[in-house]
C-alpha cells in the first residue's frame, strides 16, 4: 500500500511538472518577438552638471545650466535654495 501511495505521488508530481511545462512553451510562442521598434530604439544618456554620472536624458532634472541627476545637484551647482 505504501509504494502505490509512493507511486501516485510521483505521477502527480509529473503531471503537474509536464503541464508547466507545456504552458511555458505555449505562453512564449504567443509573446511577441522582443525586436519591436520602441523597445530597440537608443536612448539620449546626459552627464550631470554637477558629479558626471551619465543617464537617460527622461530621468534628468533640467535647471538654468543644463541637466542635473537629482535636485540636490541642481540646488548645488546653481546656488538657488530649495
Amino acid at each position: 500500500m505504501k509504494y502505490l501511495l509512493v507511486l501516485a505521488v510521483v505521477m502527480v508530481a509529473f503531471y503537474v511538472w509536464r503541464n508547466n511545462r507545456v504552458t511555458d512553451r505555449s505562453e512564449k510562442s504567443r509573446q511577441p518577438p522582443a525586436a519591436s521598434g520602441a523597445s530597440r530604439l537608443p536612448v539620449v544618456m546626459v552627464a550631470c552638471r554637477q558629479c558626471g554620472t551619465h543617464l537617460p536624458q527622461g530621468d534628468t532634472v533640467q535647471g538654468a545650466l543644463g541637466p542635473y541627476c537629482s535636485a540636490e545637484h541642481r540646488r548645488l551647482k546653481e546656488g538657488g535654495s530649495a
